[in-house]
């Protein structure tokens, strides 16, 4: 286990996220290494971190380059076989890691991604069916905030597609390990805690840049994989339901769910216009 340790880097993707942040390092073993790559120029962080922590090693982006950009920046310095990405806000159980190297070994390391089990953090099971034992189960996609990779395995030369800002790029990542005939697993006795939506911060603004993110991550996932008559389909209908709830929401003097839709239906008109996703969340004003 000890070996298996070493072979192991987090890389865990943060903006301002200093008020969670502690409770996942700390639920790691200190013989891990651990990379942040903190999404501003936070430099106080970098150095508070670094010198509580000394398996952490903290890169400033500079600027806030999403969940994607931010994880291929971590992952492009790991130097050990497998990579380990975590959100700020999970935190490892007692037997996580135990239960995963378990599994490598059961797969004689025949995958791609592993995933730590939650209750709804991955998709519907695949097709092909797994054959190891019940505790294994083989499924078409894990959610994001915890996703243990196996590089060598992995036939991608940038792991996260960087157009995507905020949310499903680890959809989209799973969808083009499963076109390689690569594996992703969930381990069911390897069990995780996610304190959802804790790292950014749960500030009105906030929640209208996530609006604004889903929609046009929607449609932009649906272009890439099943082309633009799809993607219209898929989204259409939640584009003229924004725009009229929006026109409610003014004539009931609404503000809040009136600023919700209005996001949402400005994300999707961003994308249908071929705009990059471009909102950050200190941007909430600028459209």
């Amino acid at each position: 286990m000890s070996k298996f340790n070493k072979s192991i880097t987090f890389v865990i993707v943060c903006f301002n996220s200093s008020s969670v942040i502690e409770k996942c390092i700390n639920s790691i073993n200190r013989n891990i290494k651990i990379i942040i790559i903190e999404n501003s120029n936070n430099k106080l962080i970098k150095k508070y971190l670094e010198k509580k922590f000394l398996n952490v090693k903290v890169f400033l982006s500079k600027k806030n380059l999403g969940y994607a950009a931010g994880n291929n920046l971590g992952i492009s310095k790991v130097k050990t076989k497998y990579a380990f990405i975590l959100n700020p806000d999970a935190i490892l159980k007692k037997d996580t890691l135990k239960e995963i190297y378990k599994a490598v070994i059961v797969l004689k390391d025949n995958f791609s991604i592993i995933a730590p089990n939650l209750k709804k953090n991955y998709g519907y099971f695949s097709k092909t069916p797994n054959n190891l034992n019940k505790k294994i189960l083989r499924v078409d996609y894990v959610i994001g905030f915890a996703m243990f990779l196996n590089l060598k395995n992995i036939k991608l030369k940038k792991i996260f597609d960087k157009n995507f800002f905020l949310f499903l790029e680890e959809i989209d990542l799973c969808r083009r390990i499963k076109n390689f005939d690569e594996k992703i697993f969930i381990i069911k006795k390897s069990k995780i805690y996610h304190n959802a939506r804790k790292a950014s911060g749960e500030s009105f603004h906030i929640e209208l840049c996530r609006n604004w993110h889903w929609m046009w991550s929607l449609f932009y996932y649906n272009l890439k994989h099943f082309g633009l008559i799809t993607a219209y389909k898929v989204t259409f209908y939640k584009f003229i339901s924004s725009f009229l709830k929006m026109l409610v929401s003014i004539l009931l003097f609404n503000k809040k769910k009136y600023l919700i839709y209005k996001y949402r239906f400005l994300g999707l008109f961003n994308a249908y216009k071929g705009k990059t996703s471009w909102l950050r969340p200190w941007q909430e004003n600028n459209f």
